[in-house]
């Protein structure tokens, strides 16, 4: 392994770490909106779960990202071209608290170098794998609205069970069911966003001849991009969180745990399925689906629009970025 493929490694990993920063409000904005836990006992919880995934799932996601785009076509430049566009929107996004999507910055980073060397297509055949691409940018739609409709569910059951209860004691109740469902959802999240980060390791490896072929992960590459998640985490995108956990709507635990249930249920089905989902869309449309069982103006929807116009912009934006980075590279290579 050479060092110009060591560095590149390094910057994947600091990418996982922004990862984990950005991605640190999906895993506690509930738990810390609704006071069951103090930021810094959250971010320590999140943390502790965000790497406990490694124990839970498999590698689906990992090799969904290694291949959309063809391995054969791989190489340093574009990968790393990719990791710099992407860092460079995540960062700009956390620093102003807009909750985007890490894992389609990463889409649109590694899609970017690879039209410029390549265009759409190479000897007559796509350089992208369409059926994995369109299955991710589905979801790009698809995990709000799941996270939205499963949310608003939960809630309504939730409160049609316990119509009877002491509200009081609902509260308490739902104070250390919260803890669970945060737990939750935070294996959810590093299970989905620890493992594109893999995907991309794994290409870069495949493509440098460091394995031979594009199957089982590493495990040393397991552990690392799960440690490096988690350890962002810790850190925290703080104007992220504020955005998530106290602009978007008021919640307390009984709804907080409905968020997070419905958030981690739809995490876990795409992470068997393998595919890319975004933690920040899913817990965004699952609080805004919590939300609306008390009244649709209980959403503040000018801050949901501003989320949204992040979202869209988000893989067109990183693609630019790293673009242009690619060029740089290849200007001093």
């Amino acid at each position: 392994m050479t060092l110009f493929v060591i560095i590149i490694i390094g910057i994947a990993l600091l990418y996982d770490f922004l990862n984990g920063m950005n991605d640190a409000a999906n895993s506690i904005a509930t738990v810390v909106s609704t006071r069951v836990l103090t930021p810094f006992q959250a971010v320590l919880w999140a943390a502790f779960f965000n790497y406990s995934a490694i124990w839970f799932f498999g590698t689906e996601v990992a090799n969904t990202i290694g291949k959309i785009i063809r391995p054969d076509l791989v190489n340093e430049y574009i990968v790393l071209g990719g990791l710099l566009g992407a860092g460079t929107w995540v960062l700009v996004c956390t620093l102003f608290g807009l909750p985007i999507s890490v894992s389609h910055s990463l889409i649109g980073g590694i899609i970017g170098p690879a039209l410029i060397q390549y265009g759409v297509y190479d000897n007559g055949e796509l350089v992208f794998h369409g059926e994995k691409l369109l299955k991710t940018c589905l979801f790009i739609f698809l995990a709000p609205i799941i996270g939205l409709v499963t949310g608003y569910l939960l809630i309504i059951i939730t409160y049609w069970v316990c119509r009877k209860m002491n509200p009081r004691r609902v509260d308490v109740a739902f104070r250390a069911l919260q803890l669970a469902s945060s737990a939750a959802f935070s294996i959810g999240h590093g299970s989905n966003d620890a493992q594109k980060t893999m995907g991309i390791i794994m290409v870069l490896l495949f493509a440098t001849g460091n394995i031979d072929h594009m199957g089982e992960v590493p495990e040393w590459v397991k552990v690392s991009c799960y440690l490096m998640i988690s350890l962002g985490t810790m850190i925290g995108g703080w104007r992220v969180i504020k955005t998530m956990g106290m602009r978007l709507t008021h919640l307390k635990p009984v709804g907080g745990f409905s968020a997070e249930t419905a958030g981690a249920f739809t995490l876990f089905g795409t992470a068997i399925a393998g595919i890319p989902a975004s933690t920040t869309h899913t817990i965004t449309g699952a609080i805004m689906g919590v939300g609306m069982s008390r009244r649709f103006s209980a959403v503040k929807w000018g801050v949901a629009g501003n989320i949204m116009a992040a979202w869209i912009l988000t893989i067109p934006a990183s693609c630019v970025m790293a673009m242009l980075c690619y060029l740089v590279v290849r200007m001093f290579s």
